[in-house]
């Protein structure tokens, strides 16, 4: 097919990077996780006691921003990308939930989303990417052959996210998760560097009653059809 590139934006726990990964296999396209970058500077900034009390230490944090290098590999026996932060994979520590209840700080800091967006912007330079995010469509690559804007119930998102890490954490409640989910999405929208907006000239689908395969379904035509013009 031709090389194209597909913006996947929306709030958090919607199921973009699954549809991401899907788009990835189907079409032989590149992932990339914008999310995970953000909590891989999130893990950073904690394993560095940048945070405390709920407060960065944004000058220890600027100088060293260029010691952070985020990649990603493809790991061949659990068929899935990884996240990788200065040679070490954090894939699962940075899922937890003490790095979601701080990524949404550390991703409204202009200094951080300056440097993540010029990492993106030069993967997606050759094309054929697949990037999943808040401000892909709008701000990383708003010249994208195809946009996504994907939401779901609030309660429903919550659910989801509370069973697939709940096996991880002993202390994790839904209500914690529902609420952290609730400021995410507040934080998202109202920040002042790159909201959360849908562009206006992608697709808004709504997941709260799709099952995997029927959203895949109405992915895979959306991009087919694209391909074809």
């Amino acid at each position: 097919m031709n090389h194209i590139n597909i913006a996947i934006d929306g709030h958090s726990s919607c199921g973009k990077s699954t549809i991401a990964k899907n788009i990835s296999k189907k079409f032989k396209m590149t992932y990339v996780d914008s999310g995970a970058m953000y909590r891989a500077v999130t893990h950073y900034c904690i394993q560095n006691k940048f945070i405390k009390d709920q407060k960065i230490n944004l000058e220890l944090l600027e100088k060293s921003l260029d010691k952070i290098n985020i990649s990603f590999i493809y790991n061949n026996s659990l068929d899935k990308v990884e996240t990788i932060l200065n040679n070490e994979n954090v894939e699962n520590i940075i899922r937890s939930h003490e790095v979601s209840e701080n990524v949404s700080k550390i991703s409204q800091l202009k200094i951080v989303r300056e440097k993540l967006i010029h990492l993106q912007q030069v993967m997606i330079k050759n094309k054929n990417v697949v990037m999943d995010g808040r401000d892909i469509g709008t701000k990383v690559m708003p010249n994208a052959e195809i946009k996504l804007f994907i939401t779901a119930d609030i309660n429903i998102r919550a659910q989801r996210r509370f069973n697939e890490i709940k096996n991880k954490d002993n202390d994790l409640t839904y209500k914690k998760v529902f609420d952290n989910l609730n400021k995410r999405d507040f934080d998202d929208v109202n920040r002042e560097i790159n909201p959360l907006i849908k562009a206006q000239d992608s697709i808004e689908i709504d997941n709260s009653n799709l099952s995997e395969i029927e959203q895949n379904n109405l992915v895979f035509e959306l991009i087919l059809d694209k391909i074809k013009l």
